[in-house]
């Protein structure tokens, strides 16, 4: 029998926001699409163990989101939700993407609330990983995040310092997911050092702006959700407390809320199997993209 080439990711390009942008896609063009969104400071193919696994099953069409792995760095330093969500406007319409799929981890979580409830007849199903409301302004893990980015190395002396960076901000990081991490975030850049493969600047002013008007208040999108949605909670998590998401469940009886013990912030690397057991039970549930 010859071998299922669909899961093997295919890199492909698209404009959008006048930026040409790389995106990754996994299985047949003819079955049901989930679009994947992944957060702050990861690129497309973090999903990609994800992905291998529902190829057999889903067409998983994961991006770059603007300034980081393969798509353009955006000039004007426009690394915000709604960019981020205009984005991904002209991403489902450009692959006439009618009725799909949405998950996003982190940042590419607000994008999928804020997305999800201005187009409830594009999205059959949500899925949310590790953000609510409150997450990216206060707590420790807003801290943690701001922390991370203003102290964050321009550049590094050798691939296996690289590593350990990644190690230290991340300790309980897989060795797969570690590699994964290295080879697509960072690149040599002919003089001996490595550097990022996103728009570290840009990026951390973005993170770091402390205009009001630069945030998004997400309890309005959560409350107004109308597809049946999964928010998978880390167990070990400091982004999103326990108590958000049964805030969430209260407020909005379409959202269903699941913690996977052991996992931080980053569930679908730190216990991949269980992710991807709970995500594919909600998925094959009756209503999702009815």
């Amino acid at each position: 029998m010859a071998a299922d080439t669909t899961a093997v990711g295919q890199d492909r390009f698209v404009t959008l926001g006048g930026l040409r942008t790389h995106y990754v896609e996994w299985g047949d063009e003819d079955r049901p699409a989930i679009v994947m969104l992944h957060g702050l400071r990861s690129y497309a193919r973090t999903f990609e163990p994800l992905a291998e696994r529902l190829a057999g099953r889903y067409r998983v069409l994961a991006p770059d989101a603007r300034g980081r792995g393969d798509s353009d760095w955006d000039p004007r330093g426009e690394y915000y939700t709604e960019s981020y969500v205009a984005d991904l406007e002209q991403f489902t319409d450009r692959l006439g993407l009618d009725r799909f799929v949405l998950l996003g981890h982190s940042m590419g979580g607000t994008t999928t609330y804020v997305y999800a409830a201005r187009h409830p007849e594009r999205v059959g199903a949500a899925v949310v990983e590790d953000i609510g409301p409150g997450s990216s302004l206060s707590g420790e893990g807003a801290e943690r995040i701001k922390r991370e980015v203003a102290n964050t190395p321009r550049d590094f002396p050798s691939r296996e310092a690289a590593r350990a960076y990644w190690r230290g901000i991340r300790p309980h990081i897989s060795e797969d997911a570690l590699e994964s991490r290295v080879r697509h975030t960072l690149a040599p850049d002919g003089e001996g050092r490595w550097r990022w493969k996103f728009d570290l600047t840009g990026i951390a002013a973005a993170r770091l702006d402390p205009d009001p008007a630069r945030q998004v208040d997400l309890w309005p999108y959560v409350e107004t959700l109308r597809c049946p949605t999964l928010v998978i909670r880390g167990g070990e998590s400091d982004f999103l407390p326990a108590t958000t998401i049964a805030a969430m469940a209260q407020r909005n009886p379409r959202i269903q809320t699941v913690e996977i013990p052991g996992a931080g912030h980053y569930v679908h690397d730190d216990a991949p199997d269980l992710f991807h057991h709970h995500l594919t039970r909600f998925l094959r549930s009756s209503e999702v993209l009815r």
